[in-house]
C-alpha cells in the first residue's frame, strides 16, 4: 500500500517543490492550500503525472473545522496519513512600532495556529498507526529574529516550540517531528527586489547564493525517509550558513 503525504500551502513555491519531491519518492499527495481550488488542482494534476495519486483540497488552516474536514477527506481517499508537512504561511511585515494589531494576529493565526491545528488532527491517526513523520517549515528568523518581522519571527519560533514539544509526546509511538529553518530562498518575491537589496541579502549568506526551493524539499525528503528514523525534535537550518 502506497504511503500518503499531506503538504500544506503546496499549490506553489516551496510547498509545491516538497510535494513534487515526495511524489517522486512514491507518496500519494494531498495538496492543501487556501488559494482558489483550480490552482491547487492544477498542481495536483501536474504531480499525478509522476505516477502517484493526488487530491486537491481548499482549506483555511486557521479554522479547526476546515482542517478536520480536510484530514477526514484525505483518510477517506487514501486510508492513511504517513507524512505531514506544515508549510502554509504568510507574512505581514512592518516595524514593531507601526505594526497593526490585525497584521500581527493574522500571521500568528496562519503560521502558528494553522500548524497546531494540523498537528492536533493528524497526530491521533499516526499514534494509532504507531508510525509517522511530521516536518514543519520554520525560518531562521524564528531562531535569530529579524527587524520588521516581529510577528513572523514569533510565529516561526512558536512552530519550533510546537515541534520540540510534540516530538517528546509522540516519539514512543514511532513518530518523528522535526523542523526546517530556511534562510533566503529564491522565489518570485525575492526576484522582484531591487539589485541593492539583493546584494545586501547575498552579503549576509556565507555561501553567496540564494537557496532554491529544491534545497528545502531535499531536506524534507531526508527527514521523512528511513535514513532519518532516529532523528526527532531537531531544527535543521537550510540557509547557506546564515545562522550558525
Amino acid at each position: 500500500m502506497a504511503k500518503t503525504a499531506i503538504v500544506t500551502g503546496s499549490a506553489r513555491g516551496i510547498g509545491k517543490a516538497i510535494a513534487t519531491k515526495l511524489a517522486k519518492a512514491g507518496y500519494n499527495i494531498a495538496i492543501i492550500d487556501a488559494c482558489p481550488i483550480e490552482n491547487s488542482q492544477q498542481t495536483a494534476d501536474e504531480i499525478a503525472g509522476l505516477g502517484v495519486e493526488t487530491m486537491a483540497i481548499n482549506c483555511n488552516v486557521v479554522s479547526s473545522e476546515s482542517v478536520k474536514e480536510a484530514v477526514a477527506a484525505v483518510i477517506e481517499k487514501f486510508g492513511t496519513i504517513d507524512v505531514l508537512v506544515n508549510n502554509a504561511g504568510i507574512t505581514r511585515d512592518g516595524l514593531l512600532v507601526r505594526m497593526k494589531e490585525e497584521d500581527f494576529d493574522a500571521v500568528i493565526a496562519v503560521n502558528l495556529k494553522g500548524t497546531y491545528n494540523f498537528f492536533r488532527e493528524v497526530s491521533p491517526i499516526m499514534l494509532k498507526q504507531r508510525s509517522g513523520r511530521i516536518v514543519s517549515i520554520a525560518s531562521i528568523v524564528g531562531l535569530q529574529g529579524n527587524a520588521g518581522q516581529v510577528n513572523y519571527s514569533a510565529s516561526k519560533a512558536g512552530v519550533i516550540a510546537i515541534t520540540k514539544s510534540a516530538a517528546r509526546e509522540l516519539a514512543s509511538r514511532g513518530i518523528t517531528c522535526n523542523a526546517i529553518a530556511p534562510g533566503y530562498v529564491q522565489t518570485a518575491m525575492t526576484d522582484a527586489l531591487s539589485d541593492k537589496v539583493k546584494e545586501a541579502m547575498l552579503e549576509a549568506i556565507p555561501m553567496r547564493r540564494y537557496g532554491q526551493v529544491e534545497d528545502i524539499a531535499n531536506c524534507v525528503g531526508f527527514l521523512v525517509s528511513d535514513d532519518a528514523s532516529y532523528i526527532t525534535g531537531q531544527v535543521i537550518s537550510v540557509d547557506g550558513g546564515m545562522h550558525m
